[in-house]
């Protein structure tokens, strides 16, 4: 697998996120994973905003041109979604992994995966210590079994997280195929 070497800046994702509406605007697309038109977009976005469904058509319109004059050129300017002005479509570009990195969480809580990859760790490896080194109760469990429900814990975490961003994923492996495609062209 290779690396890529055309990532976005921090500076840039953070200048992407520092707008809300920004935010949720690739939240929606995210949660769409495919295309979508400025339209649904701004009235997705304006739903968010203001928790009605549908959302008044002032807001809606709001958001809609606040999108179309400032935000979508922007977003497509640093390649996180292709924008196209005839038909207005948009649609999640490859720099959108770049961004989404920054804003990953498990739930609502607010804890991001690695948090909970390195937790599920210490705690599998504290209770496999303990069991070998005789622990009260825990070492009455064989640790071969501890660790096969740890090993089972880190592949349910992972497979909820693939589910998860499964768009992304997807997106990503297309966009995969479509380069090597065309660099063997070249």
């Amino acid at each position: 697998m290779k690396l890529r070497n055309d990532v976005l800046p921090a500076e840039q994702v953070y200048a992407i996120l520092a707008n809300e509406r920004r935010r949720r605007a690739l939240e929606q697309l995210e949660s769409v994973g495919g295309v979508v038109t400025v339209h649904e977009l701004s009235t997705l976005v304006a739903g968010r905003e203001t928790g009605e469904s549908p959302p008044p058509t002032r807001c809606r319109e709001s958001v809609y041109t606040s999108l179309v004059q400032t935000h979508l050129p922007k977003l497509e300017e640093l390649g996180v979604i292709e924008y196209d002005r005839e038909t207005q479509t948009i649609e999640l570009s490859r720099h959108a992994r770049d961004v989404s990195l920054y804003t990953e969480i498990v739930a609502k809580g607010g804890v991001t995966w690695s948090e909970l990859y390195r937790a599920l760790g210490v705690a599998s490896l504290t209770v496999l210590l303990a069991a070998l080194l005789g622990a009260p109760l825990v070492s009455a469990v064989d640790p071969i079994l501890l660790t096969s429900v740890a090993l089972a814990l880190f592949a349910a975490a992972s497979a909820y997280q693939l589910w998860l961003n499964r768009f992304s994923v997807l997106r990503q492996l297309r966009i995969g195929r479509n380069g090597l495609r065309s660099r063997r062209r070249s």
